[in-house]
């Protein structure tokens, strides 16, 4: 797709996101064929800056060959190849585009734990996340707007909206929220199906203001390892590692899941929570408050920015919001607050903060809005 605003989107990724420098090593992940004409785009604008891009093009086609069969000797190859790329780079962009998001479903979880043990979680929770500047961002492709259930034009135009939003404007609005956050300890989210008390003490809050994501808008921490006690449903669709998950309901006792439900894949659930002793505690608590994004589209790096809602996270915590907790998953859970996903509350050291996913402090709210964070440079 030659489009203007794939270099528009790619200069964004590579000044704003990454603040790429002359002579730093870019390694572009580039996921998907019809990427290509983004990745064409950030490949030149990284070689006119002076800096140095390399490339590697996978997709879920290609994983599923390897995972269906691979050795841990042979993963111990693999892992030590990509490491050497990754030790290599000073900064990441992974465009990810895969034709069919489906191409996993049918993977044995027990490979797919191997996949994410032995590969997934050294490379890139433990070398990429932790040491370059990184940015991950999906493409509007045929396979994408299908999910969203919308033509593929229509989809074109809401991506590019929301990801060339105004970032620079929803950081300066995030430091309300971050300053709220970063005070408080104990933490209730009320919805339907949903009960959930936490602590956040002494965790210190993050901003995602465009510098990881793309789309981006979140405020994120982590709860106090063993602080998380009740209940909660989430009412938006999951999509991880090839299967769709709908109406996932945990409930915690001191920290750990002792219970998760689903309408359908229940076994493949639990197994995954089963991963590993820290797949059953939490990494990542965050508010969403991009307001561009209304409704779930089974793509977590769009649904776990919607405004008005908040994700909880089984696995891997952040260095940046650390909490103890070390997992070879991480998977984003999503809640939306807003009345016509049938509202809730969000309270902090008993006081309401957010109802039916509206702030209660209205200029918060006003500087979270469409109006205030308009995308710039597509006109």
């Amino acid at each position: 797709m030659k489009d203007k605003r794939n270099e528009i989107l790619g200069r964004q990724l590579i000044d704003y996101s990454l603040r790429l420098q002359k002579g730093e090593v870019l390694y572009l992940e580039i996921k998907g064929k019809e990427t290509l004409e983004l990745g064409k785009q950030i490949v030149r604008i990284a070689t006119e800056k002076g800096a140095v891009p390399f490339w590697f093009y996978n997709d879920e086609s290609l994983i599923r060959q390897w995972v269906k069969s691979a050795t841990d000797a042979q993963y111990q190859v693999q892992k030590e190849l990509h490491l050497k790329l990754m030790e290599r780079a000073d900064a990441y962009i992974g465009l990810r585009g895969s034709d069919n998001p489906f191409d996993l479903a049918d993977i044995p979880s027990e490979h797919m734990d191997k996949y994410n043990t032995l590969f997934y979680k050294p490379v890139h929770l433990e070398e990429r996340v932790k040491r370059t500047r990184w940015v991950v961002l999906r493409y509007p492709n045929n396979a994408m707007a299908q999910l969203a259930q919308t033509s593929q034009e229509s989809f074109e135009d809401f991506y590019f909206d929301v990801c060339c939003a105004d970032y620079a404007k929803m950081s300066k609005a995030q430091d309300m929220l971050f300053k709220l956050v970063d005070a408080t300890d104990q933490v209730r989210i009320v919805s339907p199906g949903t009960d959930l008390r936490f602590s956040i003490k002494g965790i210190p809050p993050v901003k995602c203001d465009g510098h990881r994501n793309i789309p981006d808008g979140e405020v994120y921490t982590a709860p106090v390892r063993d602080s998380v006690n009740g209940m909660i449903t989430f009412n938006t669709p999951s999509l991880y590692q090839g299967v769709v998950y709908n109406q996932i309901s945990l409930t915690f006792e001191k920290g750990k899941v002792v219970k998760a439900t689903a309408d359908a894949n229940v076994d493949k659930l639990n197994k995954i929570l089963d991963t590993d002793e820290g797949a059953r505690y939490v990494g990542e608590f965050a508010i969403g408050v991009n307001p561009f994004i209304l409704h779930p589209m089974k793509d977590t790096l769009f649904d776990e920015k919607i405004a008005g809602s908040i994700h909880f996270t089984p696995g891997q915590c952040y260095d940046e919001a650390y909490n103890g907790n070390q997992s070879a998953i991480h998977w984003d859970m999503v809640l939306i607050q807003r009345p016509d996903y049938g509202g809730g509350e969000l309270w902090f050291d008993n006081k309401l903060v957010r109802k039916d996913g509206v702030f209660v402090d209205a200029a918060m709210e006003k500087a979270f809005s469409q109006e205030e964070l308009r995308p710039v440079g597509l006109n």
